[in-house]
């Protein structure tokens, strides 16, 4: 008896009924800019960019890119947060600040998914969590593998 682990349908070298075929094994990255052009602002729904701009991958670089502290602007921040409890009642307790209010300005404060298969809990914590409580300055990605065909 003979056992095969072989899949007919993988697409390994250029087969005229497939089709040309590449192996490409590198592990390219995108630096992703969160909000697009709104950048990371009140009033703009972060949830919703998020479904919109998925899936995400391992080793992609968001960025968050928002004005530094004035007199006439709010300050903003990124917290990561450690559970889906303290996500939905943007629960800063446990979170950890991973952009002050300053780091937001110029190329913008780069965060890099390295954990897969975990969600990673983003939220606004100024004014103790004031952006994040009314539902739009947060969102969650969860970062997968990026498998090449």
């Amino acid at each position: 008896m003979a056992v095969s682990t072989a899949n007919k349908g993988w697409q390994f070298g250029n087969w005229p009924y497939r089709g040309p075929y590449h192996p490409n094994n590198t592990q390219t990255s995108n630096r992703i800019l969160v909000g697009d052009s709104y950048h990371w602002n009140y009033g703009f729904n972060y949830t919703e960019w998020a479904i919109k701009h998925g899936p995400f991958y391992l080793n992609d670089t968001l960025v968050f890119k928002y004005d530094p502290p004035t007199p006439k602007t709010f300050p903003h921040s990124v917290y990561l947060l450690p559970n889906l409890r303290s996500f939905i009642k943007c629960d800063l307790k446990n979170a950890k600040k991973v952009g002050n209010t300053t780091q937001g300005a110029g190329e913008g404060f780069k965060f890099v998914l390295k954990r897969p298969w975990q969600p990673h809990y983003f939220a606004c914590g100024e004014r103790n969590g004031l952006h994040c409580m009314n539902g739009t300055m947060k969102f969650f990605v969860m970062p997968i593998f990026r498998w090449y065909r």
